[in-house]
């Protein structure tokens, strides 16, 4: 089998579950090619549009876009505006897949299963493929689809999925692709030991305190130095702080400015240690993207939801919450009492890492792949 996944460089989780499926495929003679699928009409195009996507989450337009599935009816006769737009690379796409001999493609964002199925439509290519849901919601797009499986988080969302118009036979509740590293276990004191590598010599981290993991994404999104500030008012030295600023250097640098004083307050710019920090940590404040939720739930860290991008990032949080793999809200202050709430209450924090073992998925991309093979 040579597999196509196909992703968008729009939010990081659709990139994390293609390399997810990647290496699961790389461990299992699977030939595997990810590709940006902007990028077929240019690289500049690309960029351009996942700098327009930033700006629409921080503008709170991103609430709009998001519904634009649903202004159309729910018949498959009539496609959505996304569909039409989507038709616009079709032809650079398929020449690379006849190029490059696929025979298999799976898709971790909705606009290339979009492209595929206008592809299939008009009998250009004929092969299999798979849309993979990255976010706990219903996408309206879904009903414009024409794939041979929808691969969807959980079980508790098939109705959801049905009533916008997909095809019920084609839903396949697996779960969201995450990479071994969030599967596997190290016990918290050998995490934290093996966490030392990330600071600066000087820096003092005492093993025995609280440790409180802050992730924003790399567009920053959240309040994280006003957090920060919380966290310090309530606690005081009896925490250790890990605020992971990703790809953005202008929040790493203002934290480190604003915090400097600070001997518990630990930024950190880009890392792939960021499965250890979860086995580190007892706590993990987040807002709550899909792919990044699931792979803190994987690890069994205690989730504190803050708050959400509009629109699926809602739908998230609020199906975390009310299957007890998190606790969401916006108001800081109560995301700090609860985190402390965690640390000090064991049957609470057991029972949510309880819901997570139950609501998460090992085999997820074995089952993908099993599903591309039928």
């Amino acid at each position: 089998m040579k597999t196509l996944i196909l992703s968008c460089d729009m939010g990081g989780g659709h990139n994390s579950a293609a390399k997810a499926l990647q290496q699961y495929g790389s461990r299992n003679s699977i030939q595997c090619e990810i590709a940006d699928t902007l990028s077929f009409i240019s690289t500049d195009f690309s960029r351009t549009m996942s700098d327009l996507y930033i700006f629409t989450t921080k503008s709170n337009l991103i609430k709009a876009i998001y519904k634009t599935g649903e202004i159309v009816p729910r018949s498959k006769r009539v496609k959505s505006p996304v569909y039409v737009a989507n038709k616009i690379y079709c032809k650079k796409l398929c020449d690379h897949i006849l190029e490059e001999g696929f025979d298999s493609v799976i898709c971790t964002h909705v606009f290339p299963a979009e492209a595929m199925t206008a592809l299939r439509r008009t009998g250009q290519v004929n092969l299999r493929t798979v849309f993979v849901q990255t976010d706990y919601d219903a996408l309206p797009l879904m009903k414009d689809l024409e794939v041979d499986g929808i691969v969807i988080p959980h079980p508790h969302l098939i109705e959801e999925c049905a009533e916008t118009g997909a095809g019920r036979e084609l839903l396949h509740p697996f779960g969201i692709p995450v990479r071994e590293e969030f599967l596997e276990h190290t016990d918290k004191p050998t995490a934290r030991e093996g966490c030392q590598n990330l600071f600066q010599d000087g820096d003092s981290i005492r093993q025995g305190a609280y440790w409180y993991l802050i992730m924003s994404g790399s567009m920053g999104f959240g309040k994280t130095g006003e957090l920060i500030r919380n966290i310090l008012h309530t606690e005081g030295m009896d925490v250790e702080i890990f605020a992971v600023c990703g790809s953005n250097r202008k929040l790493y640098s203002r934290l480190k400015k604003d915090f400097a004083a600070d001997a518990n307050v630990h930024p950190i710019g880009f890392t792939d240690m960021v499965p250890l920090l979860m086995d580190a940590c007892d706590v993990l404040f987040t807002k709550p993207g899909g792919l990044s939720s699931t792979e803190a739930a994987a690890k069994g860290i205690p989730i504190i939801h803050t708050a959400p991008i509009p629109g699926c990032e809602t739908d998230n949080a609020r199906f975390f919450h009310y299957h007890g793999m998190s606790y969401s809200t916006t108001d800081i202050a109560q995301q700090v009492k609860v985190a402390h709430r965690l640390c000090t209450d064991d049957d609470y924090r057991l029972s949510m890492t309880a819901a997570q073992t139950a609501n998460t998925f090992k085999d997820t991309c074995s089952n993908i792949f099993k599903l591309l093979m039928q």
